[in-house]
């Protein structure tokens, strides 16, 4: 697929910084290609799915040009390590647990579909429900 999807933390409503540390450990082992000047990483999986990773900011990771079921594995994986949502523009919001849904803003909470979705699979059905 080819838009952006955001990796993105929220407390109380307001955006809280990702773990960049442990988002590092998560896709580090997947990257094959990396610019740092532009916080880039180029991650592909062992069934050979390949996504861009933009570390856009402290707040969010952004992936684009993605698919496969690996690939959403892995970002199953990345969110539940950072206790993070999955926001997909114009589609749903992604939450790991249904008590998540009062972490988020009013504006995603209450004018966007939201979601739980565990799972590579379930991320996937979401996203293509959408």
């Amino acid at each position: 697929m080819s838009f952006d999807i955001f990796v993105c933390r929220f407390e109380n409503g307001e955006p809280t910084p990702l773990d960049m540390s442990a988002a590092h450990e998560v896709l580090d082992p997947y990257v094959v290609a990396r610019d740092p000047r532009t916080n880039f990483l180029q991650v592909r999986t062992a069934e050979m799915e390949e996504a861009g990773v933009f570390f856009s900011s402290p707040g969010n990771i952004t992936f684009n040009r993605f698919g496969g079921g690996g690939i959403m594995d892995l970002l199953a994986v990345l969110l539940r390590r950072l206790d993070a949502v999955l926001v997909v523009p114009g589609g749903p919001t992604m939450i790991q647990r249904d008590e998540d849904r009062y972490r988020l803003p009013a504006a995603l909470r209450d004018e966007w579909p939201v979601v739980v979705a565990r799972t590579g699979a379930e991320i996937d059905r979401a996203i293509r429900a959408s």
